[in-house]
């Protein structure tokens, strides 16, 4: 099994966090899935918007799936499922939603995804992001990646 590589990255605004979503966007593929960790504020929602836009190529209306639990886009290159998965009470309610399918062949952005439990996509680009200043820290860790390594190095 590949070592996982971690990156930290301190994006000090908006448009930062934007540029990352941007960054991510391009190296996405169906059956991928970024599991976004962080406390309540700090920016899962945000960078998954601005995923979902730069994977569309339009300003799309992309409210959080707070209360639908779910949220689906249908994007030529493959469709791209936004969760947020807070509401949850046991791991098992996961299959009710599809995810489980989602994750072979859809891009999927998982936002609280402890309430995965072993339905957790062992491959998963896992990205913590924590307020700091002004801003937050990104941190993600993830294997087998080198063109998204390089991007995020350079």
């Amino acid at each position: 099994m590949l070592q996982p590589e971690r990156h930290t990255l301190f994006l000090p605004s908006e448009e930062a966090t934007d540029a990352l979503g941007h960054l991510m966007a391009s190296h996405l593929v169906p059956g991928d899935t970024v599991l976004l960790t962080g406390p309540i504020g700090a920016g899962k929602s945000h960078l998954s918007r601005a995923i979902i836009r730069a994977r569309l190529g339009r300003m799309e209306d992309v409210p959080s799936p707070t209360f639908t639990l779910v949220q689906t886009y249908e994007d030529p290159a493959g469709d791209i499922w936004h969760a947020d998965l807070y509401r949850l009470s046991h791991p098992d309610e996961v299959l009710e939603l599809g995810l489980e399918d989602a994750f072979a062949t859809a891009i999927c952005l998982i936002e609280w995804p402890e309430r995965l439990g072993a339905y957790a996509p062992q491959d998963a680009i896992r990205l913590s992001l924590t307020p700091e200043d002004e801003g937050r820290r990104a941190t993600l860790c993830f294997a087998g990646r080198p063109a998204l390594a390089g991007a995020l190095n350079g």
